[in-house]
């Protein structure tokens, strides 16, 4: 009888020590290679969908790979007075770019962006959100990006807040999980 307690003490050991190893590992992999988000707002629909959730890798953001336009970023929002911590933008410029918005259209060095993604025309946002100053054209500090929603008319993005000051970066998009029926790449 005493072996048979043994065994069942040693299995039982055993599995708490793989659960506490598998814990382990996934909450590192958590914090450093992927993690999920959900997006609170419906500034880059049609791409991404209030309440989507989506996987964004960490690793480009943790070894200070830059990102680049076109990525869709995750990042602490640098607006303190609003309701979202984490927001879910494009880049659309780095660090030196000059932005330009004209006629509705976005343009980066001088070049007209082709934004088949957009929904909306790409306004300055001075006459929507008082106390905004930015001006343009506008060029991109160093350490820092310039992002848009896809939603242009209904997206508080740089137009709004300025750069994004890399440190504030979180994870790159790399697909939807959430809901199965748009599961895919978000590009």
């Amino acid at each position: 009888m005493q072996t048979h307690q043994t065994s069942v003490v040693r299995a039982v050991v055993e599995w708490v020590a793989i659960f506490v190893v598998v814990f382990a590992f996934m909450m590192l992999v958590r914090a450093f290679v992927i993690e999920p988000y959900v997006v609170p707002t419906g500034s880059m629909e049609q791409t991404i969908q209030i309440g989507d959730t989506i996987m964004g890798q960490k690793v480009t953001v943790e070894l200070g790979i830059d990102v680049k336009q076109g990525d869709i970023v995750i990042f602490r929002n640098p607006e303190a007075t609003s309701d979202h911590d984490i927001l879910v933008k494009r880049v659309i410029a780095t660090e030196g770019q000059t932005v330009d918005l004209e006629g509705g259209q976005v343009y980066v060095d001088g070049q007209a962006l082709d934004e088949s993604y957009t929904q909306g025309e790409s306004w300055p946002l001075a006459s929507q959100a008082p106390g905004v100053s930015i001006s343009y054209p506008y060029t991109v500090p160093e350490g820092c990006i310039w992002v848009m929603g896809d939603n242009r008319e209904d997206s508080a993005d740089s137009r709004y807040f300025g750069a994004v000051p890399k440190e504030n970066l979180v994870a790159v998009a790399l697909f939807r999980f959430w809901p199965l029926d748009r599961i895919g790449l978000v590009q």
